[in-house]
């Protein structure tokens, strides 16, 4: 007997010390020893050297993905790699999940497509990864369409697989009237400092409880939408004004500038790199020449009206009997939904003929969608969409 007690009490203290030595470290420590390994000890110079060369070789997708992997390693590497990715803007270049609530090119279209699921009433957005319009791309973005009583709700996210508004990947939405002719593009972040949370029936959804504290249900008024009444098509073609209240009107001149995100909400405390979206391994987001509260207070320095897109007017073409737009071949196939937007008549100079946006048909539910500066991906993704919900006074 006094063996067995023996026996049970040597066994009882191993097992003891061995969960006390297999317990993982606390978060604190846990954090140290990722800031203290060897890859975050290299010296800074060769760091930065190495990195610098990874992000200029690096020029396209999927081999863009090394920049993204890179940027995951640990927080110094992270933390070099702000510094040497520039915006989508001064680029050219889509990276981090960020990149698509920043302004595109200056000087050349980003060329995405978005192909339709009428079954699940799905859209999702990729970038073209060559000039074949029957490329796979890059996902970017995807809506679900909800319909309600008196309006219908395009959420849009970063995951394909999750677009409930709770979400940590949900950063914006579409909502249309009854009618189909007015539209508001809601962002997950204010545009300004004093900027109005609205309250929607998709908030009540998630009420007063803080699903999650690192990704704040918010839904704030960006962009509206505004499609003319035009009975069985009596006027032509559709005409749309978009009123974008997020970005002055002088954003469109050579030196204007325009709103420019830096990071998501749930980013603020981004100890570790999470993975939203097929983006990117990554949730990091990119540096720029200002920081979040530039971001946040940049209208309201500027005292400049809001930026105001209208469709470019079409020509009658005599032989083929209908209205043509000149979309250097991205688009071919004829369809009520295609159009072109440029600044409106009202802001003067040539940046007027630029076209900022189009959108257009190339197959059964295949749409190319292609845009500048100074609107973003997310933007131009939500003012597509309104280009497929029905219009019953406009056709």
């Amino acid at each position: 007997m006094k063996f067995g007690r023996a026996y049970r009490s040597r066994s009882l203290k191993v097992v003891q010390d061995c969960s006390v030595s297999l317990a993982p470290p606390p978060p604190d420590k846990e954090k140290d020893v990722i800031r203290q390994s060897c890859w975050s000890n290299m010296p800074q110079e060769l760091l930065i050297e190495v990195l610098a060369r990874i992000e200029a070789s690096e020029n396209s997708w999927p081999l863009r993905k090394n920049v993204v992997a890179c940027a995951g390693v640990c927080r110094s590497w992270r933390e070099v790699m702000k510094e040497i990715v520039r915006t989508p803007e001064i680029s050219g270049k889509l990276t981090f999940p960020i990149s698509v609530k920043q302004p595109g090119p200056r000087d050349s279209l980003f060329q995405c497509f978005i192909r339709r699921n009428p079954s699940t009433q799905t859209f999702r957005l990729y970038l073209n990864l060559t000039q074949a319009l029957a490329d796979d791309g890059k996902f970017l973005l995807a809506s679900r369409k909800f319909r309600h009583a008196t309006c219908t709700d395009y959420f849009i996210s970063l995951n394909t697989n999750d677009m409930s508004r709770d979400s940590r990947a949900y950063v914006g939405k579409l909502r249309a009237n009854f009618l189909g002719t007015k539209f508001t593009i809601y962002d997950s972040v204010p545009p300004h400092a004093g900027a109005k949370m609205s309250k929607s029936c998709s908030a009540k959804l998630v009420g007063s409880k803080q699903v999650s504290p690192r990704a704040p249900a918010g839904n704030y008024p960006v962009a509206h939408i505004s499609y003319e009444l035009n009975m069985l098509g009596s006027r032509g073609p559709r005409r749309m004004n978009c009123v974008v209240d997020a970005i002055p009107a002088s954003a469109i001149g050579p030196e204007g500038m325009a709103p420019t995100q830096t990071e998501f909400p749930h980013s603020k405390n981004n100890d570790s790199l999470t993975q939203p979206s097929s983006l990117s391994k990554s949730i990091s987001m990119e540096n720029s020449s200002s920081s979040s509260g530039h971001y946040l207070n940049l209208l309201d320095r500027d005292n400049n009206k809001p930026l105001v897109l209208r469709n470019k007017s079409p020509r009658w073409h005599e032989q083929l009997q209908c209205w043509c737009l000149n979309f250097h071949g991205r688009v071919t196939v004829a369809s009520v939904k295609n159009f072109q937007l440029v600044a409106s008549a009202d802001q003067n100079g040539p940046e007027q003929e630029n076209v900022i946006l189009q959108f257009g048909k190339v197959g059964k539910d295949v749409f190319t969608m292609d845009y500048r500066y100074p609107i973003s991906a997310f933007q131009a993704f939500a003012i597509s969409l309104s280009s497929f919900d029905t219009k019953i006074a406009c056709e």
